[in-house]
């Protein structure tokens, strides 16, 4: 009887393990820093598209817009040995965590599915290594976006700027409102997502030269020189309490008509939905004076990590939903980002969210789609944070636009 009590026992105990076995075969955990209300929102539709599927989600929520705090957590994830099973990451990021082999195989569903007839190359580029899918990619963001006021605007004799002199006279009206003219958050990757816009407007050459293929010439230019110059002349419209400041309570600044514009990509798009303000009426949604025609971009990847063969369904199947082209739509209208598979319908997208895939479509077919340095998308990671740094001790004051033409070939050659 006592032989038969501890068979039972153990039989329990093992039917127990396979259940939570099982339990943990059918969930994600994800790895993420989409913690703003409009980020939020967006995630939340692939949370809902998972549970209908009966897989559950562990949320590893890391605040930070760039991903740089959250890059730090998924290292020392990854050195203890418990690697999450996706991670959301951009560009050069998830082709160094390739390089490690830390990341698994989407072969499978991506040819089932196939992938490679409906994603852009661009985004190609980092979704595979060594001819193996990787990653899924989510959406594709633009960088080279303004978001005006339209109240303000409309004061302002209604006129978008085209030119960066139309710009400046228009900061300067905001300025005589009363305004905050620019809402900016003080950190060095948004720095970055201007300069990247101020760069671009001076050409598409420019633009690849200096932060594509990094040439010196380039870098070190008068032509760079008058970047910084503008830079400088953009931060003369920005409040004194800007440091530090997160993006979306910069485009809060925007919404709530405590400022007139914010330079930022159309992430930014989603903070004005969910405060319930409509393209054309509340706000006005441009490209940079200068980059019309052109894109800059970035695209939110999800990272598979090699995981346990039982974990392995459950990724694969979040791959699957990613790129769904039901999800694709609905995720990227709440995220104001474009989709990430070509043939997507615009039906159900705003105004901007339109213009967003039309200019897609436009500047990669014209061969103006263009990777952002600020967004990890141009230059490896090591490059980026010299660029960032420079960028940021400019716009602060700390340097002059002569010094920092200098230190910026300087700190590049000393990254690559």
């Amino acid at each position: 009887m006592r032989k038969l009590l501890m068979t039972t026992a153990a039989m329990a105990l093992v039917m127990g393990a396979a259940a939570g076995m099982a339990r943990a075969a059918d969930n994600v955990e994800v790895l993420h820093w989409w913690t703003s209300g409009g980020e939020a929102a967006a995630l939340d539709v692939l949370k809902k598209d998972l549970e209908s599927k009966n897989i559950s989600w562990t949320d590893m929520p890391v605040a930070g817009g760039g991903g740089t705090e959250a890059m730090t957590v998924l290292r020392a994830r990854v050195t203890s040995g418990n690697a999450p099973t996706a991670v959301q990451m951009l560009g050069f990021d998830i082709l160094d965590w390739a390089k490690e082999g830390a990341l698994g195989n989407l072969d499978d569903i991506a040819a089932k599915e196939g992938w490679d007839n409906v994603i852009p190359k661009a985004l190609q580029q980092f979704s595979k290594y060594d001819g193996h899918w990787i990653a899924a990619p989510v959406n594709v963001h633009s960088t080279n976006w303004m978001w005006i006021n339209k109240a303000a605007l409309d004061k302002a004799g209604g006129k978008a700027p085209e030119s960066w002199d139309e710009l400046v006279a228009l900061l300067d009206n905001f300025k005589a409102q009363g305004l905050t003219a620019v809402a900016h958050g003080g950190q060095a990757w948004q720095d970055a997502t201007i300069f990247d816009a101020v760069v671009l407007s001076m050409g598409d050459d420019f633009y690849k030269k200096a932060f594509i293929d990094l040439d010196p010439a380039t870098l070190g230019s008068d032509q760079m020189k008058e970047a910084f110059e503008r830079m400088a002349k953009l931060r003369s419209y920005v409040d004194d309490n800007f440091s530090g400041r997160d993006w979306n309570l910069a485009s809060a600044m925007v919404i709530e008509n405590k400022a007139g514009v914010q330079f930022m990509g159309d992430w930014a798009k989603g903070e004005f939905i969910k405060a319930g303000k409509k393209p054309g009426a509340d706000f006005v949604c441009i490209r940079f004076p200068g980059t019309q025609g052109a894109v800059t971009f970035n695209s939110d990847q999800f990272a598979m990590f090699k995981v346990s063969d039982d974990k392995v369904p459950a990724q694969l199947q979040m791959a699957a939903a990613i790129e769904n082209p039901v999800f694709q739509s609905a995720f990227n209208v709440v995220k104001g980002s474009a989709p990430a598979r070509t043939d997507v319908p615009n039906t159900d997208f705003d105004d901007c969210g339109k213009k967003a895939m039309a200019d897609l479509a436009d500047a990669d077919k014209n061969g103006r789609l263009m990777g952002s340095m600020a967004h990890g998308h141009a230059n490896p990671a090591a490059v980026k944070n010299a660029i960032y740094d420079v960028v940021t001790r400019q716009f602060n004051g700390e340097i002059d636009s002569a010094a920092a033409v200098t230190e910026l070939v300087a700190a590049v050659e000393g990254a690559k």
